[in-house]
């Protein structure tokens, strides 16, 4: 059985879209150990105990204000997540960019999804800004990949990806319901596929 980390910032809906292909198999060989969030209030961390699973509230804030570093973070981070002894780390919706110093204690075992197609939109507000991009008539659609993380940001090897595309009436609200629909769909397949051939490999 693989062992799963899932971070997050957010309300977590792409969590209970694993969390709920997990209880009905989509996922057979994974297990989600730790739910982690940066945010106190982020839903998510509700999520996962109404499924029980265990949670990590691990804040920034106190690290900027006693002048610690983003790597003395990543690190402490790092070592708060090693004893759950993942085999892959997800992040969904995770809000905060993950150096060298966290990715190098753990090789080839983040994951992102990021609401953009591979090259465009990285960073924060890609759903918005594809929107616009699109209403200005400088993009015929968008989309969502699943990644590995490396220090720049979005830029790692895809995994998967899907084009979403924007219809002429579309409200943005509208374009990001289906979106998102594309994204937790993606984020099982991403996870089922990986968990998968690391079982078989193990």
């Amino acid at each position: 059985m693989r062992r799963l980390v899932v971070m997050v910032s957010g309300s977590g809906t792409n969590l209970q879209a694993l969390i709920d292909a997990i209880a009905d198999r989509q996922i057979a060989h994974a297990e989600i150990v730790l739910v982690v969030s940066n945010r106190k209030g982020a839903y998510a961390l509700t999520r996962a105990e109404q499924s029980g699973i265990p949670t990590l509230y691990f804040p920034l804030k106190p690290y900027h204000d006693d002048g610690r570093s983003r790597a003395d973070y990543d690190t402490d981070l790092a070592q708060a997540i090693a004893p759950y002894q993942p085999d892959l780390i997800v992040l969904a919706g995770w809000m905060h960019i993950l150096g060298e110093t966290f990715l190098a204690r753990f090789p080839q075992q983040v994951i992102n999804l990021h609401p953009a197609l591979p090259g465009m939109f990285a960073g924060t507000h890609a759903i918005e800004r594809a929107f616009e991009a699109y209403q200005r008539g400088e993009i015929p659609e968008t989309g969502c990949m699943i990644h590995y993380v490396i220090p720049e940001v979005d830029a790692g090897a895809v995994i998967l990806q899907r084009v979403v595309p924007i219809q002429p009436d579309d409200t943005l609200a509208d374009f990001e319901a289906r979106l998102h629909q594309t994204e937790h769909a993606l984020i099982v397949e991403a996870v089922a596929q990986l968990t998968a051939l690391s079982e078989d490999d193990s």
